[in-house]
């Protein structure tokens, strides 16, 4: 269906089933409509079929927008798609499902990782303040007694004054997390072997390494990418250092820790830990981080859920609104850079 007069791009909305009626309200619905030529309704969840309202589609689409779950962009299927020019990423990471050969082509790639960043870094600022506080303990131990704690004999080392908090990794979460940080009256560590000294100090972090890092931090928050020099870089000697009652945060991924490692000094009562992904994804039903009283385990909740995935659709849509008026994107991905990042 080519209109002569409209020369808007045409669009095809690609992802998972069920995820575009999550991410996008009728608002972006009109917006996207209004912006592009698309059906709004039509969602591809694969991209190989030969032929069909999908495989139309995507021999006429310029852009694709896409969500989790979206299919991969092979060769064949950017073989199908001679038109397209960009793809859209209606969350963070585009690893996924844009290949080598989405680059070879020079397709223009954009990514939502900077809204996806946040509520994770809202999570992790949480979780802080909480493990400072010793909430978890204190409710429990509340719960346990049905009365008045002996506040101030079982309370000195509870609090935020100038407590030392660890970050490991200044991803786009981790940056965040300094900059939510910044209001507290924190000592901020960082660990990043790509941020130089004078960097850290903008940043208004100390650089440190990993090792002293742990050593000095009463909570330790992981924010690096999943990659293969980062698989359990929290081992059992990093845990070692850290001091009796430390807390761990993982808001990252399951693999940058070892968890075998984890179990011993968590059974043990050492340390504490926020878990929001484990290694494996899944806990099996006996594992002891469910009902442990010094761990707050979450289901992989930090990211974007419920009203945040429309702040994903929000920035989707104006890169899309970008690529329309002819400007470059403001959130490009860029091939290079993912060697590094999540």
């Amino acid at each position: 269906m080519h209109h002569t007069t409209d020369n808007r791009p045409a669009l095809l909305l690609a992802m998972g089933p069920g995820i575009a009626d999550r991410l996008l309200t009728e608002r972006h619905r009109t917006r996207l409509t209004a912006l592009t030529r698309t059906d709004p309704h039509l969602v591809a969840h694969d991209l190989a079929a030969p032929t069909g309202p999908v495989a139309e589609a995507l021999a006429d689409a310029q852009i694709l927008l896409t969500c989790w779950g979206a299919p991969p962009l092979t060769k064949d299927v950017l073989d199908a798609a001679p038109r397209l020019r960009a793809v859209v990423h209606a969350a963070g990471s585009v690893k996924h499902h844009v290949t080598d050969a989405c680059w070879q082509r020079g397709i223009a790639v954009t990514s939502a990782a900077a809204a996806n960043a946040l509520p994770v870094a809202e999570y992790t600022l949480a979780a802080i303040l909480f493990a400072g506080k010793d909430v978890l303990r204190s409710a429990q131990r509340y719960a346990e007694l049905r009365t008045a704690p002996e506040w101030l004999g079982e309370s000195d080392r509870t609090g935020n004054y100038r407590r030392t908090v660890g970050l490991v990794g200044a991803s786009r979460i981790g940056r965040r997390v300094i900059e939510l940080l910044r209001p507290f009256d924190f000592e901020v560590l960082l660990y990043d072997p790509y941020v130089s000294g004078t960097e850290a100090v903008a940043l208004g972090v100390e650089p440190v390494s990993l090792d002293e890092l742990c050593a000095r931090s009463s909570i330790v928050s992981v924010h690096a990418p999943q990659l293969p020099e980062t698989q359990h870089m929290i081992g059992a000697p990093e845990l070692a250092l850290m001091p009796t009652g430390a807390t761990l945060v993982n808001t990252a991924r399951g693999s940058l820790v070892d968890e075998p490692a984890l179990l011993a000094e968590l059974l043990s009562g050492r340390l504490h830990a926020v878990l929001d992904v484990t290694d494996p994804e899944l806990p099996p039903p006996d594992s002891p981080l469910y009902a442990l009283p010094n761990v707050l385990l979450t289901p992989h909740i930090a990211g974007s859920l419920g009203n945040e995935l429309y702040r994903m659709a929000d920035q989707a849509l104006d890169e899309v609104e970008r690529f329309v008026s002819g400007v470059p994107f403001a959130d490009p991905v860029h091939p290079l850079s993912l060697g590094r990042s999540a």
